[in-house]
């Protein structure tokens, strides 16, 4: 007999990181529309609906459920997709989940985003009586508050206020009971992969020393905070929440600046750093985390090949102080001088002889430069 699993949604290249994300109660997987394309980018993107809603079963869980019920539902799926580790980002009770396998299941979990959640919320009582009334009289009231709750005034996603009136009372509610249960304050120092909290300063539902709470239990857990966003801050404010998802999950990013220094030299690197400013931080991001994070670091071509074809395109362009830093990097790379020599040869019939008299001219320079250096 087929398991049955939570319907999901999977984007990005199959051969990507894994990025598995998590709704909040009352959500469906629309709730990471705004982002999961721009995630999917770099990661094969993996979403998933809470039973009873979007297209998940409401009978994957029943009355009582826990959060530790979810989270191995989460697990079904991955193993159902080959996905032996994986990061994970979830907002409110999907959040929850993330807090519940990175100390459940810390082999399983590469990275974790926890936003607009809590690692417990605010006991039973409350979520006994709303469990209590979906299941005697359906969502219509419940989801009737759910602006106030979700977003700050004025704000909206019609999109996702359908979802939570659609949503099935009894899946619903069995969810209910699972943030009911949930307390895991005293094992919060168990969490050891790399932790990002994000929370919505205007959240009434999950405040931002909720966050906090978790950020200074959690070994070396970073914070932020986005201001002007409510419980969902990834659907209010998606443009801020990807900014701090990307630097948290990038990889690439530090990996690119290990392989920019080692391609361009120390010097190089600190002086374009020092000149950073918030005006140009994001481009300097960007050429860490695509350029040397992603392109330079492909294996299907050794380093002084792509300087090759690297020297080739800054000549055919034009772009000669650029040339002249590849041409350091060149012999980095352990291309020797007669080989540079050889490469700019080969633009000359292509790229045309005045672009390369003039790429010679800065190749001779930079080369007396360290001729001199190392006399």
């Amino acid at each position: 007999m087929t398991e049955k699993l939570l319907n999901h949604r999977a984007e990005g290249p199959v051969t990507a990181p894994p990025l598995i994300l998590g709704p909040s109660l009352g959500t469906s997987l629309r709730l990471w529309d705004a982002l999961a394309p721009e995630l999917s980018i770099t990661h094969r993107v993996v979403r998933w609906d809470l039973p009873g809603h979007g297209e998940s079963p409401a009978e994957l869980i029943g009355p009582g459920a826990t959060v530790a019920d979810l989270a191995g539902l989460v697990l079904a799926l991955a193993d159902s997709l080959g996905l032996e580790r994986f990061s994970y980002a979830g907002v409110s009770l999907g959040g929850a989940v993330g807090l519940q396998l990175a100390v459940d299941h810390p082999e399983r979990v590469e990275s974790l985003a926890v936003l607009c959640s809590s690692s417990h919320f605010n006991g039973s009582k409350m979520w006994e009586e709303r469990a209590a009334m979906v299941r005697g009289a359906g969502l219509a009231e419940v989801a009737g508050t759910a602006n106030a709750r979700w977003f700050t005034p004025g704000f909206t996603v019609p999109e996702l206020v359908a979802d939570h009136r659609e949503a099935d009372p009894e899946g619903y509610a069995a969810c209910c009971d699972a943030l009911g249960a949930f307390d895991i304050r005293d094992r919060l120092s168990e969490i050891a992969v790399p932790t990002l909290l994000v929370a919505g300063r205007e959240d009434p539902a999950t405040p931002p020393a909720h966050l906090r709470e978790i950020a200074d239990a959690v070994p070396a857990a970073a914070l932020v905070e986005i201001p002007g966003a409510s419980h969902l801050a990834v659907a209010e404010c998606p443009e801020a929440v990807l900014t701090a998802l990307r630097g948290h999950f990038s990889s690439g990013a530090k990996r690119g600046m290990e392989v920019r220094r080692q391609v361009l030299g120390d010097e190089h690197v600190d002086r374009a750093q020092a000149r950073q400013t918030p005006f140009t931080a994001r481009f300097q991001d960007f050429i860490s985390r695509y350029a040397w994070g992603e392109i330079w670091t492909d294996p299907t071509l050794a380093r002084r090949e792509r300087s090759m074809i690297t020297l080739t395109a800054l000549v055919a362009h034009g772009h000669y102080d650029e040339l002249a830093m590849h041409i350091r990097a060149a012999r980095r790379n352990g291309l020797t001088p007669e080989e540079i020599g050889a490469v700019l040869l080969q633009t000359a019939v292509y790229c045309g002889v005045p672009a390369a008299n003039s790429a010679f001219a800065v190749a001779q320079r930079v080369l007396a430069e360290e001729d001199d250096a190392a006399g």
